[in-house]
């Protein structure tokens, strides 16, 4: 029995390439996939200091005063509980911004008036996730 000329198998040479392109493809699609996951924690933390940052501001407008700390606005059932920070993945790691205390005032508390992302990480854009304002 001979062999026909269209029953030959692939040569290394086409083996290597078809390798090479698949794992090309495969690279590529890791960088994505990874990049999408980082693009959903940030949009997280933006909607997050976005969330906060609003009740701060309402407690303000209802109390005439900041809350002192974003316990605070959990107890008071501004916020229903102090969301995680998705690149710390803790909710103990917020970084507060202390308000300037008024003229005249005799209270040295003046309580929280920013929040802030205490990642030390940079977004995708190169920017501090901690350095994140509205």
């Amino acid at each position: 029995m001979t062999r026909r000329s269209t029953d030959q198998g692939w040569t290394l040479i086409e083996l290597l390439v078809v390798v090479t392109l698949i794992m090309l493809l495969a690279s590529i699609s890791l960088v994505q996939y990874r990049n999408t996951i980082v693009s959903a924690k940030e949009a997280t933390l933006k909607s997050q200091l976005f969330i906060m940052r609003d009740a701060i501001d309402q407690y303000y407008a209802d109390k005439g005063k900041y809350p002192e700390s974003l316990q605070t606005l959990v107890t008071e059932q501004y916020l229903r509980s102090v969301p995680l920070d998705p690149f710390t993945e803790s909710n103990d790691s917020w970084q507060t911004v202390a308000a300037d205390p008024e003229p005249g005032a005799a209270t040295v508390s003046t309580g929280i008036f920013d929040v802030k992302s205490g990642s030390d990480k940079n977004a995708l854009d190169g920017s501090r996730y901690a350095d994140w304002h509205p």
